[in-house]
């Protein structure tokens, strides 16, 4: 009885295998292809020996890319059953799907969403991947066959001899091309370094044209073995994915690139109009101020000095503008990445540069204020000097002993600055030298004395007349100041030392003894140089 039930249900399991041959493959036929209400817009290739046959579509439950890994290997696996006729393939078609069989060999689920991804309807994808899926499995096979195996050996033998003859040409052709520049440019490069007045130095110059020869060789060798390396790869059924993916490895790079500059060419139109608009405005307004500073152009109340410094200020305005408009064509300028530099670039410049602006605003504030100009004698607190160089951040004077006096702007606006030349040009600048005179000598004949020292200095004014004032009346003496009018102030301490020169000369001639720095007693006789012993000579020369 027991053997009869078995019996029994063996034959209805057969039956059932037969009759309904989907449910006996359901866990297979559906181990990773859902229904079609869980597609997704999502899709990948289906490859065989790096060669895509076609795209599908992804589920909620497995991914685009897991589908198409699944059903590449069941095809491989049936190319690779020789018993399994590539023609044996058949389409099942069911209301929602197209299932694919080769035999009895189950390969994929065809959905709607497949069909629509390739743009087609479900039947026609469906034949399409009859078709592609047959012709696959023939190259498959024939690929790996003894003779096609063979053939492609020998290809790959032929290419590698041929590789190495290329090398061996293009590094010969390399170096007769660097014997032969070496003949002809080596001698001009030493002549070059002779009239630079050694400037140049004909082996650091030769050493460059070296390591680019170098360079070229490099890259040729690398672009030749990537070349043929590419072709024999891509000879084997084994190694083909290899060359697949080191090709586009390669290319795509290079078409990313070329695809970005074809959509960049309108932003790049526009940022070379920006850029020759604003610099033919910068020449035009250039050559405004240019006028103004050289007077050729005149402003009512615009000092011409001020036109070059103006034309800087606005140069800066105009190119920030330009900047600002050009901002958004730039490429990556909206990436995360351009805008956190930008940030940080900004945050050192503000962080570092509180002096550096400080000294330009007040370079600025200086050339505006007309406090000097180039070549004019100033005092600077202790400093004093003639003005050489006058710059953004930083002032330089010349002292009289010939020292480079350098000055922070910053320190030039916060300090009182005496100017001894703007005046002298003029209304002439004073000089003014003191003397201390006794009691006994009269006043007006000190007066006549001192204005006669004055007469006596070359380079002091005539008209204005020089005048003496009456500083103070001290205890023993009276103290005098000479003033006297000149012109020039780059040769006030020639003037200077000649004027008292003079003042000595005038009292030894008159008799009249000066008192300063300090009085003690009237000495018996009175303290001036004889005229006999003016000339008088050295002891070493005597």
């Amino acid at each position: 009885m027991k053997m009869h039930r078995v019996g029994f249900f063996a034959m209805l399991a057969i039956c059932i295998a037969i009759l309904f041959p989907d449910i006996s493959r359901g866990q297979d036929a559906n181990d990773v292809d859902a229904p079609s209400s869980d597609m997704r817009k999502n899709v990948a290739p289906v490859k065989v020996d790096g060669v895509v046959l076609f795209y599908i579509s992804g589920t909620a439950s497995s991914p685009a890319e897991q589908r198409a890994v699944t059903i590449s290997n069941r095809i491989e696996k049936v190319a690779d059953n020789p018993y399994i006729s590539a023609n044996s393939l058949k389409i099942i078609t069911e209301e929602d799907r197209l299932k694919i069989y080769v035999g009895n060999e189950f390969l994929l689920n065809v959905y709607d969403a497949d069909a629509k991804a390739e743009g087609l309807n479900r039947a026609v994808f469906g034949e399409v991947i009859h078709k592609k899926i047959t012709a696959s499995i023939n190259t498959y096979r024939h690929e790996r066959s003894r003779s096609a195996l063979v053939e492609k050996s020998l290809y790959a033998l032929f290419a590698a001899v041929l590789m190495a003859g290329i090398l061996l040409v293009l590094l010969w052709l390399i170096r007769r091309i660097n014997i032969a520049l070496q003949n002809q440019i080596k001698t001009r490069i030493d002549t070059l370094e002779n009239k630079s007045f050694n400037l140049i130095r004909s082996n650091q110059l030769w050493k460059a044209i070296q390591i680019f020869f170098q360079t070229i060789k490099i890259i040729t060798v690398i672009i030749v073995i990537a070349l043929f390396l590419q072709y024999i790869l891509g000879l084997f059924p084994w190694t083909n994915s290899i060359a697949a993916y080191t090709l586009e490895l390669f290319l795509h790079p290079i078409l990313s690139a070329g695809k970005g500059f074809i959509a960049f060419l309108p932003s790049l139109a526009f940022l070379i109009v920006i850029f020759f608009v604003t610099r033919y405005l910068l020449k035009l307004i250039k050559l405004l101020f240019t006028g103004l500073s050289q007077g050729g152009m005149e402003i009512k109340n615009f000092d011409p000095e001020w036109a070059m410094p103006t034309y800087k200020i606005l140069r800066i305005f105009v190119i920030a503008f330009a900047v600002i408009i050009a901002y958004p064509y730039i490429p990556g300028s909206d990436s995360s990445a351009f805008k956190g530099v930008s940030v940080f670039l900004g945050v050192l410049f503000s962080l570092g540069s509180s002096s550096f602006i400080g000294n330009v605003i007040a370079g600025y504030s200086m050339t505006y204020r007309r406090a000097f100009k180039k070549g004019d004698r100033i005092q600077v607190d202790e400093q004093v000097g003639f003005v050489e160089e006058q710059k953004l951040l930083i002032t330089r004077l010349r002292s009289h002993k010939n020292e480079e006096i350098v000055i922070p702007n910053s320190v030039l606006l916060n300090s009182n600055i005496i100017n001894f030349s703007s005046k002298a040009r003029k209304d002439g600048l004073i000089l003014h030298t003191s003397v201390g005179i006794g009691y006994e000598t009269p006043w007006r004949q000190v007066d006549a004395m001192l204005i006669l020292a004055a007469d006596r200095t070359n380079g002091l004014l005539k008209q204005p007349s020089p005048f003496v004032l009456k500083k103070s009346l001290g205890d023993f003496a009276v103290t005098y100041e000479i003033n006297a009018y000149c012109n020039d102030a780059a040769n006030v301490n020639k003037y200077y030392n000649d004027m008292h020169q003079n003042i000595l000369d005038v009292f030894n001639e008159n008799n009249v003894q000066i008192m300063t720095p300090a009085y003690e007693g009237d000495p018996e006789t009175p303290k001036v140089v004889p005229r006999d012993q003016w000339d008088a000579t050295l002891a070493s020369d005597a």
